[in-house]
């Protein structure tokens, strides 16, 4: 390196890389890198927001600010497309969560001899930061910090549990994982813990699936106006506010098409959202039994507009002749991607696509499939819904 190296941007990893290609952690875009490895900071390098940053593995990014992890979101999406040999004819603003938006969060607990720790993995490591803070997660994840740490001191086994929080609309539903419930005892003061904090659900996995212990009334998570029902464990955007952006993108790339499927629904994120449209059906397809039903269940009680259908779209997609009786299609993979479902959509006659990814790789390769088969990819907006961190998602529109 040179005396004084800058750094150009941030590699998929967080790490900064410098003008001469070097890899050189902490680093952002504007710093300079000394020979030893020192940085100066640039006018982009910050002050962590959290104590934890650097040791807890959740967050990569607090050093940088706003102009340097959205261009960091932005190039990761545009690199993948490009890698592809795919431009796209516009590319919209970055979306960026705000801090304390995340709705969901996965936390380990760990009985000790002096109490219990509670929080994230270390990065690359098992054991368990304990949070005294956490600056992504919503204020009523937040405040069950420290009542779910002195629980897990006082009933907890000698060995990690697992602990997965989502904020639903009556509140918390809190989830533990390896966490045996033996006798009356501690079932009873997990009823007083769930009553106290006021949970929504609790629900304990002692190796046979989640079992309910604590729910006042039916958890719900509201979709497009509709409430559909929160399955344990059933999957939900991590922010309201990047779902509220996706379903907004939808929704105006396939205004006027009538018959829409959902793929890899889900509860029906999507489904639910593109209802809005006064005359539209939308056909929401999904593998997993509990989030279908839920869905089912859901659109049958709000006029009708959303159909359920139960189906694994790896082993059986939509083939071509079904899928050409639609006027679009939106689908939603998980990080695999979609190649079979994605065939098919090639071999039809659908002129219009939006293609919602939370993997810029495997949505590049399926892009590429669509671009070979006719379509052009009109509008791509590249989506930080995990601040701070290098997961990467986006939304884009497919036209042919």
């Amino acid at each position: 390196m040179t005396a004084a190296d800058p750094i150009i941007r941030i590699a998929a990893k967080g790490d900064g890389v410098t003008a001469s290609g070097h890899h050189v952690a902490g680093g952002v875009p504007g710093d300079l890198v000394d020979e030893a490895g020192a940085i100066t900071p640039g006018p982009h390098h910050v002050a962590p927001a959290c104590r934890h940053f650097a040791v807890c593995g959740g967050c990569q990014l607090q050093h940088a600010d706003d102009a340097a992890l959205a261009d960091f979101v932005r190039d990761r999406v545009l690199n993948a497309a490009s890698g592809q040999g795919i431009t796209a004819e516009e590319v919209l603003p970055v979306h960026l969560s705000p801090p304390h938006s995340r709705r969901r969060a996965g936390l380990h607990g760990l009985r000790t001899a002096r109490g219990a720790v509670l929080g994230y993995r270390e990065g690359g490591s098992h054991r368990v930061v304990d949070l005294a803070e956490c600056p992504v997660l919503h204020p009523k994840l937040t405040a069950l910090i420290a009542p779910l740490r002195a629980f897990v001191a006082a009933h907890g086994p000698k060995a990690m549990v697992g602990i997965d929080l989502t904020l639903a609309d009556q509140g918390v539903e809190a989830g533990f994982s390896h966490f045996p419930l033996e006798g009356l005892g501690p079932t009873e003061a997990a009823l007083d813990f769930a009553r106290e904090q006021g949970l929504a659900r609790l629900t304990f996995d002692q190796g046979y699936g989640p079992e309910t212990i604590w729910e006042p009334e039916p958890v719900t998570v509201t979709l497009g106006g509709a409430p559909v029902n929160l399955t344990p464990g059933a999957f939900l955007q991590a922010t309201a506010d990047a779902e509220a952006r996706m379903v907004a993108d939808a929704a105006e790339w396939l205004e006027g098409a009538r018959l829409v499927a959902d793929l890899f629904a889900g509860l029906g994120t999507f489904a639910f959202g593109l209802r809005a449209e006064s005359g539209r059906k939308v056909l929401a397809v999904e593998a997993e039994q509990a989030a279908h039903l839920a869905c089912k269940t859901a659109g049958a009680m709000s006029g009708g507009q959303v159909l359920a259908l139960h189906r694994d779209l790896f082993r059986a997609p939509l083939q071509a002749d079904e899928l050409n009786r639609l006027a679009a299609v939106l689908l939603d993979p998980p990080r695999a991607g979609a190649r079979a479902q994605i065939a098919e959509i090639a071999r039809s006659t659908l002129g219009r696509v939006v293609y919602v990814s939370c993997n810029p790789a495997s949505w590049a390769r399926d892009a590429a499939m669509l671009t070979e088969a006719g379509f052009r990819l009109k509008k791509l907006r590249p989506v930080g819904q995990f601040r701070w961190s290098t997961h990467v998602e986006l939304t884009s529109y497919f036209e042919r």
